[in-house]
């Protein structure tokens, strides 16, 4: 390889989109502190009364940009924002915008998407269709790209049961899709074995790519369950609810009582700042192949399943177990019952379950509400909550084999200094302190509470014990009591 990862960057100006997401400000953070690049541009569209500035101005505010903003103080003066939408032809760029990017950009992080998994199929395929079949038809234009890497999924195959770092066929091309949309096709017998819109249309994205009419330096990256932060910028960051994290910080404030029982099957949490070093890795990979190709294009563009099950794989039950401890030792002082779920395998267990420990009690506080002139909400809340479990059932009882060759290979291509910054190898990762530092993030950036509160926290939970403990006993009688009165009923 002729120059370091960081060195590749020199002087280089970086797109990103999807900057405004979680792994997009990772990225950013990343780049902007370890990598000589000139500009980090970020396409960022306008949004609820704030233009594409303002946006970008209050991201870069939050203390995921504490240490650059101690390292680097002035480091946003190499960010370059520029408003513009992808799923409009050209972006939605100026003309002045649209010719500053081809004569300047040299490298391109696709990372946005809708990631939702119940997104209508005609949205989710605008945004992750269309908006990538825009983004490459500009790219083809760039002057000088010398790279050009697409965040897809490792689940966009999840049908099959292995799932290589290679292409697969889907039921529907692109264009063809697009005219089924128009035909009103149900969702349904369109997306075929797939679960949701989500990992359909990223599948149908990566054939896009595939065909690669432009010749373009592109590679394809597939990290699976982006987790928190393991040591950078801090350890534990995070800042949504999505996949695990929510299903833990609802347990945790006694929100969630009953899940779905996910077993002992292997999960594949990847922690958020090692994906973004692979994805900086696979950059510099990418454009060192294509110059070693010397213009000759490539037969297909490479595929990395950035994946923790083959070298450190964790089981679902170590990490609730782990996550347990966790709580009992620093439960958050906000919780509104004393932390505890009851796991079910069978759907119609589940839905009685859900009746009287969610449903039962959110009626009941629905109604408090409206009785001191608020709007109700629990009940709201716990429909969109066992909605959000609904749709990730399936990623937490199944377990696919996974290959990585090609990311192992890029980690072994990596000179030493290259992998001290940007370590992304899951051998013989520390999964005890990672889940400690989840469990704390989830507690810091989700729950807003710090461990200066942890005494009054463990008061407060030896009362909703006692107090869990006592409704639990009284349940018991009334369910005794009624029992013995039907039996004396009947004889």
């Amino acid at each position: 390889m002729e120059t370091s990862v960081a060195e590749s960057f020199r002087n280089g100006i970086v797109l990103i989109t999807g900057s405004t997401g979680f792994l997009g400000k990772i990225l950013t953070e990343k780049l902007l502190r370890s990598c000589p690049v000139k500009n980090v541009v970020v396409l960022v569209r306008s949004k609820k009364e704030l233009n594409a500035s303002e946006r970008v101005a209050k991201i870069y505010k939050q203390a995921l940009f504490d240490r650059i903003r101690h390292e680097k103080p002035d480091f946003t003066k190499s960010i370059k924002i520029i408003e513009g939408n992808l799923e409009e032809p050209s972006l939605g760029l100026s003309l002045n915008d649209l010719e500053w990017m081809i004569e300047n950009v040299n490298f391109v992080f696709h990372c946005a998407a809708t990631i939702k998994f119940n997104e209508p199929l005609d949205l989710a395929s605008k945004i992750n269709i269309q908006g990538t079949e825009n983004l490459l038809t500009l790219a083809s234009k760039m002057k000088n790209l010398k790279g050009f890497v697409h965040v897809s999924t490792a689940y966009s195959h999840c049908p099959r049961n292995e799932i290589k770092e290679e292409y697969y066929n889907v039921p529907v091309t692109a264009t063809e899709l697009k005219n089924m949309l128009v035909d009103n096709v149900p969702t349904s017998s369109i997306i075929e074995d797939w679960p949701n819109t989500y990992t359909f249309t990223k599948a149908v994205t990566e054939n896009v790519i595939l065909t690669n009419e432009n010749c373009l330096p592109v590679s394809i990256f597939r990290p699976s369950i982006i987790g928190c932060t393991k040591s950078e910028p801090e350890p534990g960051w995070l800042e949504n609810m999505n996949g695990p994290t929510g299903l833990i910080a609802g347990v945790m404030v006694g929100f969630l009582r009953t899940a779905p029982n996910i077993g002992n099957n292997i999960t594949d949490i990847i922690p958020a700042d090692y994906t973004v070093n692979a994805l900086i890795s696979v950059m510099w990979d990418t454009v060192n192949r294509h110059k070693q190709s010397n213009g000759v294009p490539l037969e297909a563009p490479k595929i990395y399943n950035y994946v923790s099950c083959i070298e450190s794989p964790l089981t679902w039950g170590r990490y609730i177990k782990e996550m347990h401890d966790q709580f009992y030792a620093a439960p958050p002082l906000q919780a509104m019952w004393y932390g505890f779920y009851i796991a079910y395998t069978n759907f119609i267990v589940g839905s009685i379950l859900r009746f009287f420990l969610h449903r039962i009690p959110a009626t009941f506080m629905d109604l408090m509400l409206i009785m001191s002139g608020k709007s109700p909400k629990m009940l709201r809340m716990y429909s969109k909550s066992e909605n959000m479990i609904d749709l990730l059932h399936e990623f937490s009882i199944r377990q696919w084999l996974f290959d990585n060759r090609n990311t192992r290979e890029l980690w072994s291509s990596l000179s030493e200094d290259d992998q001290n910054t940007f370590r992304f190898s899951l051998k013989t990762f520390d999964w005890s302190s990672y889940i400690e530092s989840y469990y704390r993030g989830i507690r810091k950036h989700i729950l807003h509470e710090d461990l200066s509160n942890v005494d009054r926290a463990l008061s407060k939970h030896k009362k909703l014990l006692r107090l869990h403990q006592f409704c639990v006993v009284l349940i018991m009688y009334l369910v005794f009591h009624l029992c013995w009165m039907f039996i004396k009923y009947l004889f």
